[in-house]
């Protein structure tokens, strides 16, 4: 099997938008699980609802990766695991490093679902000197002093940043020098990379102040929702007398 840093994806060269290879993984897990319930063929629309979009920018996605399915057939499952296996590099072995061997991590390292997709985890690095040599998913971490022999022994292309924001870009620095040329940010801050350094950023906060903005404007309308539902009010007769004096203008029916 070839290596990360030997081979690059051709998603670049072919032209395929961002936008396309961003939902070209959520094809590849709906084949993925079609393919193992043995299933043969699927249609545009159903693998449209299984990843999330529709069936128009679909079919406009596949164009790009020139697979146009069979009228009334549909879409070969399994050929179209390895095409878009293909196209994102996932044929090929890449190695990663995690840098910062927290909760976060350690996780990470313990995550089974990378090998499964080409991804194996080569080295874990941490600049806590009493971690040096500390075992976790079966990998001892190894100190920063060495990230530069590490990240060359290990051929790593793709490193993965979980340290606090503040050691980030100093980290991110030494991985590009050392050879990196990915990057997967977890640490809440925004790393400055040279042209040619392409960085992802996962940033769990920014994820749930999204959905706590949907659950308040939800919240809103239900509140709306009650208030239209709400009787009207009755206009009171001017000069009419209550227990306690003069009663105002409107009261609820």
């Amino acid at each position: 099997m070839a290596t990360g840093r030997t081979h690059r994806p051709a998603t670049r060269s072919r032209g395929i938008p961002e936008a396309t290879v961003a939902r070209l993984p959520l094809y590849l897990r709906a084949l993925t699980a079609l393919s193992e319930r043995s299933v043969p063929t699927v249609s545009s629309e159903e693998l449209a609802t299984a990843a999330g979009v529709n069936s128009a920018k679909l079919r406009k996605d596949f164009s790009y990766l020139g697979s146009y399915g069979t009228r009334g057939v549909g879409y070969d499952v399994e050929y179209l695991v390895y095409q878009i296996s293909r196209e994102l590099g996932l044929t090929q072995d890449w190695p990663v490093a995690i840098v910062g061997i927290g909760n976060l991590g350690a996780a990470l390292a313990n995550y089974g679902g990378f090998a499964s997709r080409g991804f194996r985890v080569a080295a874990l690095i941490d600049a806590d000197p009493a971690m040096a040599g500390t075992p976790v998913a079966g990998i001892a971490v190894q100190h920063t002093d060495d990230l530069d022999r590490i990240i060359s022994e290990n051929g790593v292309s793709i490193g993965v940043i979980t340290t606090p924001p503040g050691a980030a870009q100093q980290v991110c620095d030494r991985l590009v020098a050392a050879g990196v040329t990915s990057i997967l940010n977890f640490a809440p801050t925004v790393l400055s990379v040279p042209e040619g350094v392409d960085v992802r950023k996962v940033d769990l906060s920014i994820e749930l102040q999204i959905l706590a903005f949907h659950e308040q404007r939800k919240a809103g309308e239900d509140a709306t929702a009650e208030d239209e539902g709400a009787p009207p009010m009755r206009a009171t007769p001017a000069g009419r007398k209550g227990p306690d004096g003069d009663m105002p203008a409107v009261m609820p029916a």
